[in-house]
C-alpha cells in the first residue's frame, strides 16, 4: 500500500471522504434503532483503520444520527429536533424544547447532602465545607438521553425537600416559579470536554467523547451566588448561538 509521512492513502483527505460518504449511506440504509457493525468489523470492511473510522463516527454522533453506548455498541437514532437557543438570555432546557414542540423528561435523579469543596466554596462564596445540596439528572428527550445537569446550592436556597413535588429537572424553573428568592443573571463558561466517566455512563456514550459544558453561577438581585452548576450537552441535539452588537 502506498505511503506518504507514514500516513496511508486511504486516511489522506479524498478516501476519507469518501469514507464519511459510505458511512452516511450505511446510515441512511439502517432503520432507527439498528446497531450498525461492531467497530473491527466495520474498520475492516471499509479499509481503515479504526482511529480514522472513530474519528469519522464522532462526526455523525454531533450529528445526531448515530449514538454510542459504552460497551454495547453503536446504534442508528432518528432524525431528532434541535434545541435553538440564544445565549443572552438564561432558559431552561424545558423552555426552550417547548417552544418547538418537543417533549422532554426528567431521567435519572440523584440528590444528595454534600460539604462544599474550594471549587464550590469559591463559586458560592461560601466557607469550606459549608452544607450543600447536590441535584445530579439526566435529561431525555425522544426518550433517549440528551443532557446531564448538576446543580449545587446552599441548603437555605433549596434543599431536598422543596423537590419532592413537582420537580421537572431545572432548578432555574423551580425557583422562578417559587419567586423566592429574586432571580437577577448568570455568568456561564462555556468550553468542549472530553466526558468524564460520570457523565459517559448516565448519557450511554463512550468515555472521552467531546461534548459541550456549561459552567455557570446564577445570582439573585443582592448579587449574592446562589447556585453552581455544570451542564454537559450531547452535540447534535443543541445548537446555541450569540447575538453580538458591533463595536465602535
Amino acid at each position: 500500500m502506498n505511503q506518504e509521512r507514514g500516513t496511508t492513502v486511504l486516511d489522506s483527505p479524498r478516501p476519507y471522504q469518501r469514507l464519511q460518504s459510505e458511512l452516511a449511506s450505511l446510515i441512511i440504509a439502517s432503520a432507527p434503532g439498528e446497531r450498525l457493525p461492531s467497530e473491527p468489523e466495520l474498520a475492516r470492511r471499509l479499509g481503515v483503520s479504526r482511529a480514522t473510522l472513530r474519528e469519522a463516527m464522532r462526526a455523525f454522533e454531533g450529528q445526531g444520527l448515530i449514538r454510542r453506548r459504552q460497551g454495547v455498541g453503536t446504534f442508528v437514532v432518528s432524525h431528532s429536533q434541535v434545541i435553538e437557543s440564544g445565549l443572552e438570555v438564561l432558559e431552561s432546557i424545558e423552555a426552550l424544547a417547548g417552544k418547538i414542540g418537543l417533549n422532554v423528561a426528567l431521567g435519572a435523579l440523584n440528590v444528595i447532602q454534600i460539604q462544599a469543596n474550594q471549587a464550590e466554596s469559591l463559586a458560592l462564596d461560601i466557607v469550606e465545607g459549608t452544607e450543600l445540596v447536590k441535584i445530579s439528572r439526566v435529561i431525555q428527550a425522544e426518550r433517549r438521553p440528551v443532557a446531564y445537569l448538576i446543580d449545587r446550592l446552599p441548603t437555605d436556597i433549596l434543599t431536598p425537600a422543596d423537590l419532592e413535588q413537582g420537580f421537572t429537572g431545572s432548578v432555574l424553573d423551580l425557583l422562578l416559579r417559587r419567586g423566592s428568592p429574586m432571580l437577577a443573571n448568570s455568568y456561564t463558561e462555556i468550553q468542549a470536554v472530553a466526558a468524564p466517566p460520570e457523565v459517559s455512563r448516565a448519557l450511554e456514550i463512550q468515555r472521552g467523547d467531546v461534548m459541550l459544558m456549561f459552567t455557570a453561577r446564577l445570582y439573585d438581585t443582592s448579587g449574592r451566588p446562589i447556585d453552581y452548576s455544570s451542564s454537559y450537552f450531547l452535540p447534535g441535539y443543541f445548537h446555541f448561538h450569540v447575538v453580538r452588537r458591533v463595536g465602535q
